[in-house]
């Protein structure tokens, strides 16, 4: 005969042989859980939390990018209607999951309430450094 027989070689007893052939699959999985999946899952933790927050006088965005004012909030998060004032007495009625995002005025630093020693507040920022610097001395 021409062509001699090959014989196929044991293989050694390599103990990690199996879990070098996942390995890969499973480094893959975990970037995609890290980068992908656990990000989504915290968005739409936040995005229940507020949306079962929601409160009369809160300013919301709908999904149709209509901006207005909540003027009726039921009080169980399963109710799914919420009335939300959109204009100068008109009203309209949407769904929970509709809303995309609360849009709250953000409370201004300094409230000007007097200190407990009983000084007038300052104001904040550049106006009141230069206020404090160069204003009168009382």
């Amino acid at each position: 005969m021409l062509i001699s027989p090959a014989y196929a070689q044991t293989a050694g007893g390599d103990a990690f042989g199996g879990i070098a052939q996942f390995l890969p699959l499973i480094l893959i999985f975990a970037v995609f859980y890290f980068l992908l999946i656990r990000p989504q899952q915290q968005k739409q933790k936040h995005t229940r939390a507020m949306l079962s927050a929601l409160k009369r006088g809160d300013r919301v965005l709908t999904g149709g990018g209509i901006l207005g004012t909540v003027s009726k909030a039921p009080h169980s998060p399963e109710e799914r209607e919420i009335e939300v004032e959109i204009g100068t007495g008109l009203k309209v009625i949407v769904l929970r999951e509709t809303i995309t995002a609360v849009i709250n005025p953000p409370k201004p630093a300094n409230d000007a309430k007097p200190s407990a020693r009983g000084e007038a507040a300052k104001p904040a920022g550049i106006a009141g450094m230069l206020k404090g610097l160069f204003g009168k001395k009382d």
